[in-house]
């Protein structure tokens, strides 16, 4: 199943990319609009209310549109991808490209239900670059990261996750608001971090494009270790949560053995 899995994803992935052009749908109905975009509207300062209206960086001025999280308002785990890809900049959504596809598919493995996990990335709007006729994923820089860190502490303050997994190593840095902050090192543990537990795992991109077919699967394999163990964490909290209320409320909770 896993092979099945990384070889349906990475082929969506590869036909996706081989006729996507390097312009969205708005160059060609609204070239106007287009046009007076420029990429020096750029306001570092800013604090909008709408993230349709962020210029907090430049990234704004080349994607098709912003793409926020998505999920339950207070979910109790929510994962952070790196960035909105090609499909997810088109149709406004996070991870429904090849790789929210492996995510689903580990999520499931997990036993973990997407429709119970608040999703979203470090950074808001797709960075590429054109390659022929193709829009090309081409890493944040670290100023894009902490011009986004503002969005992504608006969705926590606001989801309140009790666990947040971090997917690859933008959203480990812009979740510990730590730009030396190294993945490898942290794979496969636990952090504690403002008050939150963090989980660090690999990207699923990572185990689509891997170079070889066992570091694929050990990609894979560590997604979805980390999504066990981040929904054995939400659990645990959940219940010693639920064991303070209780006591909170004068009730003694049942405790076996």
């Amino acid at each position: 199943m896993l092979a099945m899995t990384l070889h349906a994803a990475a082929t969506s992935s590869n036909d996706v990319m081989s006729t996507r052009k390097s312009t969205s749908p708005s160059d060609e109905t609204a070239p106007s609009k287009r046009a007076a975009r420029n990429d020096t509207d750029v306001e570092p300062d800013q604090q909008p209310e709408r993230l349709d209206d962020c210029r907090r960086c430049a990234l704004w001025s080349k994607a098709t549109q912003a793409v926020g999280g998505m999920g339950p308002k207070r979910a109790p785990i929510m994962l952070v991808g790196e960035q909105p890809g090609d499909i997810e900049d088109q149709q406004g959504k996070p991870f429904v490209g090849p790789a929210g596809q492996l995510l689903d598919d580990a999520l499931e493995e997990a036993g973990v239900a997407r429709h119970d996990v608040y999703v979203t990335n470090a950074v808001k709007h797709f960075k590429w670059e054109p390659r022929g006729k193709r829009r090309m994923h081409k890493t944040p820089a670290q100023r894009e990261i902490d011009a986004c860190h503002y969005w992504l502490e608006r969705e926590l303050n606001s989801v309140g996750p009790r666990v947040i997994v971090a997917l690859g190593a933008t959203a480990l840095k812009a979740i510990l608001d730590d730009r030396d902050a190294r993945l490898q090192a942290v794979v496969g543990k636990v952090i504690e971090h403002g008050g939150r537990h963090v989980v660090p795992t690999y990207h699923p991109s990572f185990a689509l494009r891997a170079p070889d077919e066992a570091t694929r699967h050990r990609a894979y394999a560590a997604i979805v270790a980390a999504l066990c163990e981040a929904g054995t964490v939400a659990h645990r909290e959940a219940a010693r949560e639920s064991g303070n209320d209780e006591e909170h409320n004068g009730k003694t909770p049942d405790r076996k053995g």
